[in-house]
């Protein structure tokens, strides 16, 4: 599951990308308009800041703005940043892989191989949805799906 931190984190980057090349977006209407607590929409604002994904502006017209266009901004990238991977499971993990203890040895184990196959399926999706694409709400085989 996607930790709290990573849902805000998507949602204020959402609001960003909604006022791109606009103007900075004050804190406090980013976490009003999102309901996120301020308190810890700033640590995750100072965090995308750090990658480079977001700018903050001091002063009278402060605020954040993303850094770099939404059309260049995945689903996936931002679930990286916050979370480190998209694997479900440590040794699925491309970028963070750890063996799993007390498991089978990773060429044996059919749990692996599966979650080799859901992890790269999900990149596939996440990596393929921009933050400047619209998503439409309320259908739940997704955006990019076509019914059966």
């Amino acid at each position: 599951m996607l930790s709290q931190k990573t849902r805000y984190a998507i949602r204020a980057m959402q609001h960003l990308a909604d006022h791109y090349g606009q103007h900075t977006v004050p804190l406090a209407e980013i976490a009003q308009a999102q309901n996120i607590p301020p308190k810890f929409l700033t640590v995750i604002l100072s965090e995308l800041t750090r990658f480079g994904i977001v700018e903050s502006q001091r002063g009278k017209d402060g605020g954040y703005r993303l850094s770099i266009p939404p059309i260049d901004i995945t689903y996936g990238d931002l679930i990286r940043v916050m979370r480190g991977s998209l694997a479900l499971v440590p040794c699925a993990s491309r970028f963070a892989h750890e063996k799993c203890k007390n498991c089978l040895e990773e060429h044996e184990c059919r749990t692996r191989a599966l979650m080799l196959q859901v992890r790269d399926r999900t990149a596939d999706l996440l990596d393929a949805v921009r933050l400047s694409d619209p998503i439409p709400l309320g259908d739940i085989t997704g955006p990019f799906e076509e019914r059966e």
